[in-house]
C-alpha cells in the first residue's frame, strides 16, 4: 500500500511545478546585479542568499485518513493512483500565489491534503465523492496547480480528513468537430498539451495566461480564466461550448447547442465554481485554423491616460488586435513584471503597448493598416516588432522572478481587478494608494506596476506588481496591503477579481461583490449539488 513507502518518496506523477516555486526548475531565475542594486538603492532590501531547501525537510500535518479509509480508497481508484506520502501530499498543499511561497519557505508545520487520489473515469470521480460524503472528507479537485489565491488550499472546515483530487490523467483529445470548430478536451489537458493535440489537426484554442505551461482545461474553466490574446480570442468561458460536471449529486452536461433560450445557461454555473459546485471532466471549446500569418508591434504614448484612451478607441472602433496590452510609466521604465532587466531600450519614457495581430495574411495586414491609423491618431508612435517580439519572448517568466525576489529578501506579489472605462482611472488611483499607504505605513515603501492586459468595448482590466522589502512577518506584511487594496477596489467601483478567480483571499469581499440573495442564490445551488458540502470546502462561497 503506497503508505507503507518511505516518508520522503512520491508515488504518484507529480505535478510538473517544483513544490516551493513556479514553474521548471531549469528555468529559475538569478538576479542581474542591475536588479539587486534597484532592490537595494530603491526599496532597501537587503540582499540574502538562496537558501538551499529540501522537500523532506518540511514538516506535514499527519494525514488524517485511516487504514481503512485510505484501502477504500486505493480499492476505487487502484493502489498506484492513490496515496498519503510526503512529496505526493506537500506538491498539493495549494497553489503558486507569494502567500503560498512564503509558506513553503516556513519551518512550522504546515497544512496538507491528507491523501491524493488520480483517478481515471468519471465512474471513479462520483464514487470517490460518494465515498468522501459518507466518511466526512472534503475534496479539493487539482488540475495544474497554479491557484494564486489560495483555491487549492487544503481547507478542513467542519470535515475529518482532505482528499486532493487529481485529474491529470483526463488528459486527452476526446473529439474534434471540425466542420463546427469545437473539441472536446479532457480536463487535465495543460496547455501545452492541448495545444499539441490540436495544433496536430491543425487548430488551436488560443487561450495563453500566463500560467498556460502549468493550467489545466479543467482549471481554465473553473476560474473563468482570461488568456493574454483575449481581445482576439475572448475569455476562457467565451470559448466554453459545453461542459460534463460531475457532483456528488450526479453528472451533468451542459450545452445542446451553440445558442439557446432553454432557460437559464446551466453551464455558466459551474464555469467559474471554482470547484466547489462539482468536478469539471471535460470541456466542449470553440477553436480556430493555426493563424498563417502573425504581425508584432510595439507603441510609445506619451502617459497611461493617453494611452488608455487610444486602447478604448480601438475596442469601440472595432479595430481589435488579437494582444493589446499598455504599461504605465513605472512598468514600462522598470519592467519588472516581464522581464530581467532594468528599462526597455527601445521606450525612454511615457508608456509602452504591445499589439499583435493573427490570421489569414490578407486578414491581418487590413486589421494592422485599421489599428494603426487608429492609435496614431491618438497619440501612439510606432516602436516596430521588436517590443512584441520581446513580450513574447518573456511572456511566461514573470513568476519566476517573482521566487528570485522572495528569495532575495523582496515582497513580490500581483494582484487585479477591471472596471468600465469611465472609472478606469479612479480606480487605479485608489488601488495604488491603498497599497502605498499599507506598506509605506509598515516601514517598506513600495514600487507599484500597473498595466492593462484586458480589454472590452466598456471597460478594461488593471492588473498591479507590488515590490518592497520584507519585513519580519511579510505573510502579514502582504495579507495587510491586500485587504487594504481589495477594500479600496469594492470602494472605487471595481470587481474584487477579473481573473484570478476567488478561492480564499478573495471570498471576505464576495458578499460586496453579489449582494446578499447573490449569496443566498451561491448557497442555493451548493446544497443542490453537494448537501453535505465537500466541495472545495473554504472557497468561493461566503
Amino acid at each position: 500500500m503506497s503508505n507503507e513507502r518511505s516518508e520522503d518518496q512520491a508515488v504518484l506523477t507529480a505535478p510538473p511545478m517544483k513544490w516551493d516555486a513556479w514553474g521548471a526548475p531549469e528555468k529559475r531565475k538569478v538576479l542581474s546585479d542591475g536588479i539587486k542594486g534597484l532592490l537595494r538603492q530603491a526599496l532597501g532590501v537587503t540582499i540574502r542568499e538562496t537558501p538551499d531547501r529540501v522537500a523532506a525537510n518540511v514538516v506535514l500535518a499527519p494525514s488524517a485518513v485511516s487504514e481503512g479509509q485510505l484501502a477504500a480508497l486505493a480499492g476505487i481508484v487502484g493502489e498506484k493512483f492513490c496515496s498519503t506520502e510526503h512529496d505526493d501530499r506537500l506538491l498539493r498543499a495549494g497553489g503558486k500565489s507569494t502567500l503560498d511561497m512564503l509558506r513553503r519557505r516556513s519551518t512550522e508545520t504546515q497544512n496538507a491534503p491528507d491523501v491524493v487520489v488520480t483517478p481515471g473515469t468519471e465512474a471513479e470521480v462520483t464514487e470517490i465523492l460518494g465515498y468522501c460524503a459518507d466518511n466526512s472528507i472534503a475534496v479539493v479537485p487539482f488540475g495544474g496547480g497554479t491557484s494564486v489565491v489560495g483555491g487549492l488550499d487544503p481547507v478542513r472546515e467542519k470535515f475529518d480528513a482532505v482528499l486532493s483530487l487529481d485529474l491529470r490523467r483526463f488528459d486527452s483529445l476526446i473529439d474534434l468537430d471540425i466542420d463546427s470548430g469545437i473539441a472536446t478536451l479532457g480536463a487535465g489537458l495543460s496547455g501545452p498539451a492541448a495545444e499539441e493535440l490540436l495544433g496536430a489537426r491543425g487548430f488551436s484554442l488560443g487561450h495563453f495566461p500566463q500560467s498556460f505551461m502549468f493550467a489545466t482545461i479543467g482549471g481554465f474553466a473553473a476560474t473563468r480564466s482570461s488568456g493574454q490574446a483575449s481581445a482576439g480570442y475572448g475569455r476562457f468561458e467565451d470559448m466554453v461550448q459545453g461542459l460534463r460536471v460531475v457532483t456528488p449529486a450526479g453528472i451533468l452536461d451542459t450545452g445542446r447547442a451553440p445558442a439557446s433560450a432553454a432557460g437559464p445557461d446551466l453551464g455558466e454555473l459551474f464555469v467559474g465554481s471554482e470547484g466547489t459546485l462539482g468536478v469539471i471532466t471535460q470541456v466542449r471549446v470553440q477553436v480556430h485554423p493555426v493563424p498563417e500569418s502573425v504581425v508584432r508591434e510595439g507603441w510609445r504614448f506619451p502617459d497611461f491616460e493617453t494611452g488608455a484612451a487610444a486602447l478604448r478607441a480601438l475596442r469601440q472602433e472595432g479595430a481589435v488586435p488579437t494582444v493589446l496590452r499598455l504599461s504605465d510609466e513605472a512598468e514600462t521604465g522598470v519592467n519588472l513584471a516581464t522581464h530581467d532587466k532594468i528599462g526597455d531600450e527601445t521606450v525612454t519614457g511615457g508608456c509602452l503597448a504591445i499589439t499583435t495581430f493573427e490570421g489569414t495574411a490578407e486578414h491581418t495586414a487590413e486589421r494592422v493598416a485599421e489599428a494603426r491609423t487608429v492609435l496614431q491618431a491618438n497619440g501612439a508612435t510606432s516602436l516596430g516588432e521588436e517590443p512584441g517580439n520581446g513580450w513574447e519572448h518573456g511572456r511566461y517568466d514573470a513568476p519566476y522572478l517573482r521566487d528570485a525576489l522572495l528569495d532575495a529578501g523582496a515582497l513580490a506579489e500581483t494582484l487585479e481587478t477591471a472596471t468600465r472605462w469611465g472609472n478606469l482611472a479612479t480606480l487605479r488611483a485608489a488601488v495604488t494608494t491603498a497599497l502605498t499607504e499599507s506598506l509605506s505605513g509598515q516601514g517598506t515603501p513600495p514600487l507599484v506596476l500597473c498595466h492593462i492586459s484586458h480589454t472590452y468595448a466598456t471597460g478594461a482590466s488593471l492588473y498591479f506588481t507590488i515590490v518592497c522589502a520584507q519585513n519580519d512577518d511579510p505573510i502579514a506584511q502582504w495579507s495587510k496591503a491586500k485587504t487594504a487594496a481589495g477594500d479600496a477596489i469594492i470602494a472605487a467601483g471595481g470587481t474584487i477579481t477579473h481573473h484570478h478567480a476567488v478561492g480564499v483571499d478573495h471570498r471576505p469581499w464576495m458578499r460586496d461583490e453579489i449582494g446578499d440573495l447573490g449569496v443566498t442564490v451561491l448557497r442555493a445551488v451548493k446544497n443542490a449539488v453537494d448537501p453535505a458540502g465537500i466541495l472545495n470546502p473554504g472557497k468561493l462561497i461566503p
